[in-house]
């Protein structure tokens, strides 16, 4: 889908004047007025969400009405502009829940914001506080009231309510991978609708040629006789990273790749990583930037509830947690050396970290950097159809090649 079309200053201060202005107020013991800055919409299969962007937290009511349906959002202390009035211009035919919005001035103290919709909605709203380049937020999720016989589906839903399993069973595959059933592979694109991951000096978007590798990666997978490839997203959708992992273990997943591509403060940092859990601190500096950074993409993405981590630290020291590390680094590495033959390495070895998305304690999981988005030759690989193939083709011979060696999975 289309970067949305209205963004007004999400990463600048607002101008001089308007500072000087809410400056003064401040000072003659007035709150600042909100004022709506960036007006975003990501519609999805799964849900749909509208992200307002504002100058200071906003308050707000919301109701529901039928005949039609319409979810009314109230947002108090604001005044109408053009952001919100063309609301609607950002709402396309493809949209499973939105037909139209609009919004206009209820009181002179509230704007109005009413979405009609094209089925009945379970609506979470919520606010977010600003991180990472984003101001205050106000986030309006939409998803479908009546269930469906979606898993990824039905694990939001137990997320957003505060009921996905601490520690959920994984499915039982029975039989051996490779012999008596597919080997199960769950590939994690990183990053997604609000989130966009690391930005290339170009513009070019993480989250948008990760996707395209893991789609190309998992049309190979499929072809072969013995695997089986899932997406733990298949659109520009935020998905939580808990929920991510909480796919790969309802599916019965025997590896989990997580997808990215790197960034780094300078232009000149290059090459490919692979990454693996870590049951202590992190192997380098870099490897621990790197964590936080990912670790990041549910503040930035905006979930609605504060989560502890769904994958409890001390499963990292029982022998499940140890030997599946164990097996990590055995598959990162049979990547890594096929990675080499494609693109630099940035480091000759696998790295560890506390990566929140590693954290199944039974399924090996790597997270693989194909390259440095922040690096502009690289940015200009990470576009190239090419090289996106290249990529997956290594991927999956290290796959093949961790299998060859495993006592656990048939030769494929």
């Amino acid at each position: 889908m289309s970067e949305p079309t209205f963004d007004l200053s999400r990463r600048h201060l607002v101008g001089a004047a308007a500072a000087t202005w809410l400056l003064s107020v401040s000072r003659i013991g007035f709150a600042a007025v909100p004022q709506i800055v960036a007006l975003r919409i990501w519609p999805s299969t799964t849900y749909t969400r509208i992200t307002l962007e504002s100058s200071e937290t906003l308050r707000y009511k919301q109701f529901s009405l039928s005949n039609p349906a319409r979810l009314v959002v109230d947002l108090e202390g604001v005044t109408l502009n053009a952001l919100l009035t063309g609301i609607n211009s950002q709402i396309t035919d493809a949209d499973p829940y939105i037909k139209s919005a609009r919004a206009g001035q209820f009181t002179p103290d509230t704007v109005r914001l009413v979405l009609e919709l094209k089925t009945d909605v379970a609506p979470q709203v919520f606010t977010l506080s600003p991180v990472a380049g984003f101001r205050d937020r106000l986030v309006v999720d939409l998803y479908p009231a009546k269930a469906q016989e979606d898993p990824l589906l039905a694990l939001l839903q137990d997320y957003n309510k505060g009921k996905l399993d601490e520690q959920p069973q994984l499915k039982p595959q029975p039989g051996k991978a490779g012999i008596d059933r597919p080997v199960t592979i769950v590939l994690d694109p990183g990053h997604g609708g609000e989130d966009p991951g690391a930005v290339g000096p170009s513009g070019v978007r993480e989250k948008d040629v990760v996707l395209k590798i893991a789609r190309e990666l998992q049309k190979m997978i499929n072809s072969q006789r013995n695997m089986r490839a899932h997406l733990t997203r298949d659109e520009d959708v935020f998905i939580p990273l808990g929920v991510r992992v909480a796919k790969a273990r309802k599916l019965g997943a025997d590896l989990f790749i997580s997808i990215h591509a790197d960034a780094f403060t300078t232009p000149t940092a290059r090459g490919s990583s692979v990454f693996a859990l870590s049951e202590k601190g992190a192997t380098s500096t870099a490897a621990r930037f790197l964590a936080k950074t990912q670790n990041d993409a549910d503040l930035i993405g905006g979930v609605k509830i504060g989560g502890k981590d769904k994958y409890l630290a001390h499963t990292l020291l029982d022998l499940t947690q140890t030997a599946t590390i164990n097996d990590s680094l055995k598959l990162g590495k049979a990547v890594l050396g096929r990675m080499g033959n494609l693109n630099t390495l940035h480091k000759s070895q696998v790295e560890q970290a506390g990566f929140a998305v590693l954290k199944a304690p039974d399924i090996p999981s790597i997270l693989v950097e194909t390259a440095f988005i922040s690096n502009p030759e690289e940015e200009r690989k990470l576009v190239d159809p090419a090289f996106q193939r290249q990529m997956a083709e290594a991927l999956l011979a290290g796959v093949k090649g961790y299998f060859s060696q495993s006592t656990l999975f048939a030769r494929t």
